[in-house]
């Protein structure tokens, strides 16, 4: 069966090359497909799945399209994901149109989540100034800082005429953990004044 799930795998690469550039991971025991990092399809036991949202079920399931299910511990599971049977397969525009909506609905998805997601000022030790400098490095919310986790977001902001030093650092890891910079757990605190102290020596070598 893994035979066949790699071809189909390579037989939607080729259907969907105009969506942008497709790529495949693992995931549940099949393969994820993605265009251009948007996850849109599934490739499971050489049967391809479309990636629903609440918008597009409707139309999936007009369609006659049935869903995915996935064994979890022997409980099978109804996917958010619609099988591509033979007669679309047979219909190439009207399944490379399917395909498109399901990458534009998946976006638009997280792009919303991303937009409620949590205001940088609602957590603790962000002010104004801290704010101003994570927008103008892209981090827009508190998903976006948690994603990159402190050390990665503190690297963007040395990207900044004026870097922020240690003490910036450490607000950022207390705004994640939930704590006070002066009360982060002492094995954290060490650990994070070493990583920047050692930032500090190959930033000044760079420089040399």
């Amino acid at each position: 069966m893994k035979g066949k799930s790699e071809q189909r795998v390579e037989q939607a690469k080729v259907q969907f090359s105009a969506l942008g550039n497709i790529a495949t991971r693992p995931q549940f025991g099949g393969y994820a497909l993605l265009a251009d990092g948007t996850l849109f399809a599934m490739v499971d036991e050489g049967e391809l799945y479309l990636r629903a949202t609440k918008n597009l079920e409707p139309t999936f399931r007009a369609r006659g399209m049935r869903n995915m299910t996935h064994s979890k511990r022997g409980i099978p599971i109804t996917m958010r994901y619609y099988r591509v049977d033979e007669n679309l397969w047979l219909a190439l525009q009207e399944l490379c149109l399917l395909a498109y909506r399901a990458i534009c609905e998946a976006r638009a998805e997280l792009k919303q989540k991303t937009r409620h997601c949590g205001n940088l000022k609602d957590l603790p030790n962000i002010d104004a100034t801290t704010v101003r400098w994570l927008w103008r490095v892209d981090i827009k919310n508190s998903y976006e800082l948690r994603l990159l986790g402190a050390k990665n977001s503190f690297l963007r902001l040395q990207t900044l005429p004026k870097k922020p030093g240690l003490k910036t650092l450490l607000e950022l890891a207390g705004a994640l953990s939930g704590y006070h910079p002066e009360v982060l757990p002492p094995t954290q605190r060490e650990e994070l004044t070493e990583w920047f102290k050692n930032l500090q020596v190959k930033q000044k070598e760079k420089r040399n």
